[in-house]
């Protein structure tokens, strides 16, 4: 019985990890005025990065000069009201 869960637990996981970047489950993170402030500026610098990924605040960290100010404004904000 065990062997079995453990080969549909392998299955499923190699399943997954065969699924594009866009179908697979992510993390929520964020919230509404990251996501209208920072698209534009994530399409630009950040272009194929998981949005929910530590990768993205990466990139971002990387580009924050050159961030719009809004996303810069939304980003702050965020990490302001995350670490309460």
């Amino acid at each position: 019985m065990n062997r079995v869960i453990f080969d549909a637990t392998l299955a499923a996981l190699i399943f997954a990890a065969t699924l594009p970047a866009s179908a697979r489950p992510r993390t929520e993170r964020g919230n509404e005025e990251v996501r209208r402030y920072c698209t534009g500026d994530a399409l630009t610098f950040c272009d194929g990065i998981d949005p929910g990924s530590l990768k993205m605040d990466a990139c971002f960290k990387t580009h924050r000069a050159e961030l719009s100010s809004g996303g810069r404004r939304a980003i702050d904000a965020y990490a302001a009201s995350t670490h309460r």
